[in-house]
């Protein structure tokens, strides 16, 4: 991972490699338009909204995304709400990756996932796209399935044909209910993942 980051900044620029590694940048995928908001497919923009909402900090428009940063335990986190929809989502992790100076060890992606029940947090190193066109976009633009990733599940309460109109809906109300609960769990696995490290925080949440 150093070596990747001394390709990735000059000599004569202020951040220390250090520095550079104590730098997180956390994806949450979706799609932007107030028709998506509060869909199970947006899960990672309403978790990054619960991180900002904690921390007092608001996003602000840039380029290909919404960002937001706050510093937790010496690491700076940046967070990141793609504009590019679900489907081109590998344009904007890059962008900040490159921009940020950020490994790819350090890059988060937040997701929605039809295989584990409603609620359940699952982070992993590595794997698949598991047929999720967010996830598919960002390995097919980074050339690679080794980056982190944070699956939440939202069930798989969806009669035959109906997946698209799922995925897409809104929250029933007993799924409301629960999420504040496990919003939560979420944003104290982003913190974990940025202090605590890939290992320890699997160990900590998955399954919880």
């Amino acid at each position: 991972m150093i070596q990747f980051i001394k390709r990735l900044f000059k000599k004569e620029e202020k951040e220390s490699i250090e520095d550079l590694m104590k730098k997180y940048l956390i994806v949450g995928l979706g799609n932007i338009g107030e028709k998506y908001e509060n869909t199970r497919h947006n899960i990672g923009f309403k978790i990054l909204d619960e991180v900002a909402t904690k921390e007092g900090i608001t996003f602000e428009s840039q380029k290909l995304g919404s960002i937001s940063k706050f510093r937790f335990k010496g690491r700076t986190f940046i967070l990141l709400k793609p504009s590019t929809f679900m489907n081109l989502s590998g344009k904007a992790v890059k962008y900040w990756m490159t921009k940020g100076k950020i490994a790819i060890e350090n890059v988060l992606i937040i997701t929605d996932d039809l295989n584990l029940p409603f609620g359940s947090i699952r982070l992993k190193a590595k794997g698949s796209d598991g047929g999720h066109n967010g996830l598919k976009d960002i390995q097919a633009v980074l050339q690679t399935t080794k980056y982190p990733r944070f699956r939440f599940g939202v069930g798989a309460e969806f009669s035959k044909g109906r997946q698209v109109d799922y995925v897409l809906g809104k929250w029933d109300e007993e799924e409301s209910k629960q999420l504040s609960e496990r919003l939560e769990k979420s944003v104290e696995l982003i913190k974990s993942f940025g202090t605590a490290g890939l290992n320890n925080t699997m160990n900590a949440f998955n399954g919880k």
